[in-house]
């Protein structure tokens, strides 16, 4: 069962590499076992340790959006929240109001706008 960090997991190593899976880890010192999972989407995502080392060999430059959006989907795939999201006491007091919003319940005005003027802080 493939995820959405799975298929950015092989593509961005097909796109950013250019290596076959074996010779990658061979080259990023990387266990082509459990790598091999991860792309397939048999396991989830590691520690945040190992993920650091494969967005380093991946070539992801640190903070950038590509960078973010590998930790974002690689805790999606774990069911967790990303860790800089947890930190933010204000930003996780807005969160119901953001899953209310993803199902499809209507927000009253007023917590809508709490929302939008959080969202233009970051």
């Amino acid at each position: 069962m493939t995820t959405k960090f799975s298929e950015l997991l092989k593509n961005t190593r097909i796109e950013q590499t250019g290596k076959s899976l074996r010779e990658f880890c061979a080259e990023a010192g990387i266990d082509a076992g459990n790598y091999s999972k991860l792309e397939r989407g048999l396991i989830n995502p590691p520690s945040r340790e190992y993920l650091e080392k494969y967005a380093h060999a991946l070539k992801l430059v640190p903070n950038s959006d590509e960078w973010l959006n590998f930790f974002d989907l690689a805790a999606a795939a774990k069911g967790h929240i990303p860790a800089d999201i947890l930190d933010d006491a204000e930003l996780m007091g807005q969160l119901p109001a953001m899953f209310r919003t993803l199902r499809q319940k209507r927000l009253s005005d007023e917590s809508l706008d709490e929302l939008v003027d959080l969202v233009r802080k970051r």
